[in-house]
């Protein structure tokens, strides 16, 4: 919960993927507020009581929310959803306006990229941005298993990951008030 308002504040990219992460984890632990009170809480041992307590009601809420919207085997809680909408909206913001031809040049050199994800995944329901979030957690989830990304995926990943981040730039400075469109 810390980290999440941090990064909410520094970088929404690196929020989503979290947000993503803690669905997961909360899917691991069996959407139980108990077990995760009692076996993964703890490990926060740089948290006084009080902040483990008011982390351990945060999940203990997400794991609510993904009940009520049926989220609990897969799926991505409305407020995750949001964020994605969020940002889909500025992407196509930004691609409009002749102010920022910087990403309209990385989203066309993402765009190929782009395209061969949706394939493979057969998500094409979603949105590109979606996406593009599905192919860096994918490959995030790859790594903390030690298992290989090809060079392909590699090249591929490094210009979706350009296009997010500046998107998670404009955003910021949208939030800000300093956006020009």
């Amino acid at each position: 919960m810390f980290i999440s308002r941090e990064l909410k504040k520094k970088n929404i990219g690196e929020y989503l993927l979290y947000m993503w992460q803690v669905e997961d984890l909360i899917r691991a632990y069996g959407c139980d507020a108990d077990r995760m009170r009692e076996e993964y809480v703890p490990r926060f041992t740089q948290y006084t009581d009080a902040q483990r307590e008011e982390l351990a009601q945060w999940y203990s809420d997400l794991i609510d929310m993904m009940r009520r919207e049926n989220v609990m085997h897969q799926g991505h809680l409305q407020i995750n959803k949001n964020i994605v909408v969020l940002l889909t909206d500025l992407h196509n913001e930004v691609l409009r306006s002749t102010k920022h031809p910087f990403y309209s040049a990385a989203y066309y050199k993402a765009l190929p990229f782009i395209v061969e994800v949706r394939r493979k995944s057969g998500k094409t329901d979603v949105s590109e941005l979606e996406n593009c979030f599905d192919a860096l957690y994918g490959t995030m989830l790859l790594r903390l298993q030690n298992k290989p990304i090809s060079a392909e995926t590699q090249s591929a990943l490094k210009e979706i990951t350009h296009l997010i981040s500046m998107l998670s730039g404009y955003y910021q400075q949208d939030r800000e008030g300093k956006l020009e469109l």
